[in-house]
């Protein structure tokens, strides 16, 4: 198997409700594994929360999460964006609108001086994202 890096997300307690969301964006199959169905929980009220979810939509575009248990520190932050870039602006474009649907746009999807189309925006689950519509090659 070809060694892959996907991005791995952290979440308090709705871990299922973005990877439900982030398949209505991308498509593809989503796996949900809970803690319970592992035997991994230490709290019975944690038996239902994601241990593992598994994002693989039909482009390749895969990530993972989990939500966090309570025995350990859950401490959201800025030092993690996830990118979609690519030559496909409509494709592009329509990840751009779903995911910032809901969330704050802290950098509008328009003509960078480095002459892509870029946006920033952080989902409506604090997550951070960078589009950039480079231009298609001939």
């Amino acid at each position: 198997m070809q060694t892959r890096f996907n991005p791995y997300l952290s979440f308090k307690d709705n871990a299922r409700e973005a990877m439900e969301f982030y398949k209505t964006v991308f498509g593809g199959k989503l796996v949900i594994s809970t803690f319970k169905e592992y035997q991994a929980s230490q709290d019975p009220s944690e038996d239902n929360k994601v241990m593992h979810a598994m994002l693989e939509a039909d482009n390749g575009i895969t990530f993972m999460a989990s939500d966090t248990p309570s025995s350990m520190e859950y401490k959201p932050g800025n030092t993690m964006s996830m990118s979609l870039s690519g030559d496909n602006e409509s494709e592009l474009r329509g990840y751009w609108e779903k995911i910032s649907e809901g969330g704050t746009i802290i950098m509008p999807l328009e003509k960078a001086p480095w002459g892509d189309i870029f946006g920033m925006c952080i989902d409506k689950f604090g997550i951070q994202w960078m589009v950039d519509i480079g231009e298609q090659k001939v």
